[in-house]
């Protein structure tokens, strides 16, 4: 027999094979037992029959608990009913472990909260799975788009001594008596980066002490972050979008049974086509006071304004220029129009607001330092980051594409905690 993992089964139909698993689920009907075996790469139905394993082995299928340990030796056989396509008809059994019989998570429906309690066994589950091995696409077609391009990975430090997107939302530390804050962003470092390879990228955890308990917000979740010397916002937003495409296209391509699982209906995903359409702040804003929204210039949008303005459009749309007292101290200002910066928002159709957020960086060192003062921010925390501007500074670019947000929307999730493995949220901290 050969031993294989369930997503594989298609190569060996009609062969003996030996699987390696866990008993997800069982029903029986006379003399014929279904066993629901999950390996990690899949579920696939077992199909045990009592006249070929004999009445002891029939027996020990029938008493085993669900989650025990299993290899199963069987024969593959094609069954179109299958979500895969084929079946196993058993012919022998090993347990590895018995597994206790009060498992907490049963097929019936559980309220969310239980649920997260027990999120250790609920990604067990063929939903949790499904959005599980499509967040692994998406980060794998990150790396793909970025090494097919020349970029460098560059890892940034998670603590950190200064600030990036601002004072309200950091996470504060003692570190060895001295203050230090979790990341809000690997971009400052990026940008050094940028500056010694040319083209890099930073892929980590980013955390924000935000008092929100919003479908779109995570305490601690996983940015992507690129940053590119002699680089414009215009090619950099070009960049942007031929990344997403990438990514819709290589989850189209190599996760259809996920997506399937999941119920997502691909339809909008296969109009994720570059170029995608762009609008500057000034006319979103005009957009959504023709729609009845109570909102000025100068204000930020917020969760109901870019699901409207997205809901525009059948593609992920840009948002240009923001005002600069609303973006943060970095962004290069439109050397026409200087209260605006040269910076976009890109919004996900279907209402699942921003996924990135990206600019052209100042790179002129009084410009920068003026804009530090402004903001009243600690000079001598940035003296590495304004050294920047002092010894080769360059244009450049770089935006930041949050992994969890592109999860919720490519999956068609309701709620952000199930795109990432162990959520933490305003009033979660277990498991």
């Amino acid at each position: 027999m050969l031993e294989t993992t369930i997503e594989k089964i298609g190569e060996y139909e009609n062969q003996d094979v030996i699987l390696k698993g866990w008993l997800y689920n069982k029903r029986s009907s006379g003399k014929i037992q279904f066993l629901q075996l999950r390996d990690g790469t899949g579920f696939i139905q077992c199909v045990v029959e009592k006249n070929i394993v004999g009445d002891e082995l029939f027996e020990l299928c029938d008493s085993l608990p669900y989650e025990s340990s299993i290899i199963v030796y069987g024969t593959v056989r094609r069954d179109s009913r299958a979500p895969l396509g084929y079946e196993i008809l058993l012919k022998n059994l090993e347990v590895v472990q018995r597994a206790e019989p009060d498992y907490p998570i049963s097929l019936k429906e559980h309220g969310i909260d239980f649920l997260m309690d027990y999120r250790h066994l609920w990604l067990r589950s063929p939903r949790q799975n499904s959005i599980m091995r499509i967040r692994h696409e998406i980060i794998k077609a990150c790396h793909d788009f970025f090494n097919e391009r020349g970029f460098v990975k560059l890892d940034a430090p998670i603590i950190t001594p200064s600030i990036c997107e601002g004072t309200s939302t950091l996470f504060e530390i003692d570190y060895f008596d001295q203050k230090a804050y979790l990341s809000q962003s690997g971009q400052l470092y990026a940008e050094a980066g940028a500056m010694a390879l040319g083209k890099v990228y930073t892929l980590g955890p980013t955390f924000r002490a935000e008092k929100s308990k919003t479908r779109r917000h995570l305490n601690e979740f996983w940015m992507l972050e690129p940053e590119m010397a002699y680089t414009d916002q215009e090619e950099n937003m070009k960049i942007q979008e031929e990344l997403i495409e990438h990514i819709v296209t290589q989850v189209l391509n190599n996760r259809r049974i996920e997506l399937k699982t999941l119920n997502r209906d691909t339809r909008p995903l296969e109009k994720v086509k570059t170029p995608f359409p762009r609008i500057t702040y000034d006319e979103a804003v005009e957009m959504l006071k023709k729609a009845g929204y109570e909102i000025e210039w100068g204000d930020d949008f917020g969760a109901p304004h870019e699901t409207y303005i997205a809901s525009q459009f059948e593609k992920p749309v840009f948002v240009t220029k923001y005002p600069a007292k609303c973006k943060a101290f970095y962004m290069q200002p439109d050397p026409e129009r200087p209260e605006v910066v040269l910076c976009a928002d890109l919004l996900a159709p279907e209402g699942y607001g921003e996924i990135i957020g990206g600019s052209q960086r100042i790179h002129d060192y009084d410009l920068l330092m003026k804009k530090i003062e402004e903001e009243k921010l600690p000079v001598e925390v940035f003296k590495w980051y304004l050294d920047l501007r002092k010894y080769g500074s360059v244009p450049h670019s770089g935006f930041g594409l949050g992994i969890e947000r592109t999860v919720a929307w490519i999956c068609g999730l309701e709620h952000i905690r199930e795109t990432i493995p162990f959520a933490r949220t305003l009033n979660r901290l277990t498991p």
